[in-house]
């Protein structure tokens, strides 16, 4: 996925009231841009780091930016909560992610049973409902989701396990958008209940796909399926 238009380069000034950030252009002005990630960004959070922006040509919006990335470590890691969602459809339809290939129909944002899932993906022989998580936390090698509770995911965790009794393949894809990770597992600290959805959710046949995403300026690039501990 690369982005249509120019980034625009600054640095953070701070993040406040969760979807707010104000950043230092280069030249000088500081702006607000709008932080899609709802979440605590622990391990992806450093004030005075670079940081890209996209602009919006949106009237209507109060923002004029949106958080695209930040440096850390001399790595960008992508923060914009959004991209997952077109980078797996895109993959999905190209059969760019191994495992998830084949698929004539891939549908984004389909409703079931008491949740909206991000995507639905058929073929001759079978549905597949999958549902994206955007990964940035990390604790050594690494990548961790969630870092904050979300009762939410637990819920579709939920979904995915009676779609999978129902005769569905159910998939979880959590999109890695870092380079220096190389595990993924579950953040039990931070969400203890999530982890214990996770479990038996893999036990119920629900599969983990933790794919590994390079970000630069220029695009969002998928990479490796990264091995999982539950």
């Amino acid at each position: 996925m690369f982005f249509k238009e120019k980034l625009v380069h600054g640095t953070l000034i701070k993040r406040y009231k969760r979807f707010l950030t104000d950043v230092k252009l280069d030249d000088g002005t500081v702006v607000v841009a709008h932080c899609t990630n709802s979440g605590s960004m622990k391990s992806c959070l450093e004030e005075g780091a670079e940081v890209f922006l996209s602009p919006v040509n949106d009237p209507k919006r109060k923002t004029k930016f949106t958080w695209e990335m930040i440096k850390i470590n001399d790595r960008w890691v992508g923060i914009h909560t959004g991209r997952p969602n077109q980078l797996a459809v895109e993959a999905i339809r190209n059969g760019d992610i191994p495992g998830l290939t084949g698929y004539t129909e891939v549908r984004p944002e389909v409703k079931i049973q008491d949740s909206r899932l991000d995507v639905m993906a058929k073929n001759d022989q079978e549905t597949c409902f999958i549902e994206v998580k955007n990964v940035t936390l990390k604790e050594g090698k690494y990548a961790l989701f969630p870092d904050a509770v979300t009762t939410r995911g637990r819920k579709h965790l939920e979904t995915l396990i009676r779609l999978k009794e129902e005769g569905y393949r159910a998939v979880m894809l959590y999109i890695v958008q870092r380079m220096d990770v190389e595990v993924f597992a579950p953040a039990v600290e931070i969400d203890p209940g999530y982890s214990e959805s996770l479990k038996r959710a893999v036990e119920s046949g629900v599969e983990v796909f933790p794919v590994q995403a390079e970000v630069s300026p220029e695009g969002i690039v998928l990479g490796k399926v990264l091995p999982f501990e539950i």
